[in-house]
């Protein structure tokens, strides 16, 4: 992936931009997910959050995942694009691989929670797979 990468929502009220590699891509098929994306999965990457400088206001809304921690999932208050997620992990966070300026640049490295993916889903079979989140 370029460094640095940017992107935004859909009405340009949000922009980002981040200065480091991404730590890990993947693609999320758990029921969270599908419920955020109205799709199959979401496809994201985890980066540093000291890494990345954001403009706009992003508004925030909070789910407990299925280990019980809050996660916090980033929209733009005008158009509803989702771009970003706080994990429990603080010093981290996700940002959508559909909200790149350059979505292309995205290579997911592994499918989690295959075990919540719908039938028709079709994943990369050369991908490796994880019933939930590998530790």
């Amino acid at each position: 992936m370029k460094i640095p990468f940017t992107g935004g929502c859909m009405c340009g009220n949000i922009r980002y931009e981040c200065i480091a590699e991404p730590i890990v891509m993947v693609n999320c098929h758990c029921r969270d997910c599908q419920r955020a994306t109205g799709s199959a999965f979401a496809a994201g990457m985890l980066v540093p959050r000291n890494a990345v400088t954001i403009t706009g206001e992003v508004k925030y809304f909070d789910v407990v995942s299925d280990t019980g921690s809050i996660i916090g999932r980033g929209f733009c208050p005008n158009c509803g694009s989702w771009l970003f997620s706080k994990p429990a992990i603080t010093e981290f966070m996700g940002i959508t691989a559909g909200c790149l300026d350059d979505p292309s640049e995205f290579q997911p490295a592994m499918d989690i929670y295959t075990a919540s993916a719908q039938p028709w889903s079709c994943m990369n079979p050369e991908l490796p797979k994880f019933e939930k989140m590998p530790t």
